[in-house]
């Protein structure tokens, strides 16, 4: 059963993220990988995802854009510096309206749990204490989880189809 999402400090620029999913490794890092996945669960319900790109490979980049309700358009992308299927992704991540501080380093790992889940540990390593006490302080986990909420619907039909 998923379990809520975890979010906790670690050292001084570190935000490390846990979540369960309720479906197989090879299916949760499809999730994070393919651009037609991508854009059904990522980002607040009510904007759009108007560009989704990610080149899953190493020296890959990813680039989003999303529009919220009110016409906003906030975009953010990288590179792709590790990606091992399925087991870990690492990225650089950069805001164009840099709201975080400077890029980030994001390594997620899913790990395989009985029978058929996921466990997703993702870090999140920012330029500063400043700038992870900042990203800390919105309503991140909560926007996380949103999504999450989504890909887990989105992973019921896929495995659906399986």
């Amino acid at each position: 059963m998923t379990k809520p999402l975890e979010v906790r400090l670690q050292g001084d620029r570190e935000i490390v993220v846990v979540r369960s999913f309720d479906a197989p490794p090879e299916l949760v890092f499809d999730c994070w990988t393919i651009p037609a996945l991508i854009r059904r669960w990522l980002g607040p319900p009510d904007w759009t995802m108007i560009s989704c790109e990610f080149d899953a490979r190493v020296g890959g980049s990813w680039r989003f854009v999303s529009r919220g309700p009110n016409g906003f358009e906030m975009a953010h992308g990288g590179t792709i510096s590790e990606i091992v299927r399925p087991e870990r992704i690492v990225t650089t991540e950069r805001y164009d309206v840099d709201w975080t501080g400077g890029e980030t380093l994001n390594t997620n790992v899913f790990a395989a749990l009985p029978p058929m889940r996921t466990l997703s540990t993702l870090t999140v390593r920012y330029a500063s204490e400043k700038a992870r006490d900042g990203a800390r302080a919105t309503p991140m986990a909560e926007g996380m989880e949103m999504g999450f909420q989504r890909m887990d619907a989105l992973l019921v039909e896929r495995m659906a189809t399986q």
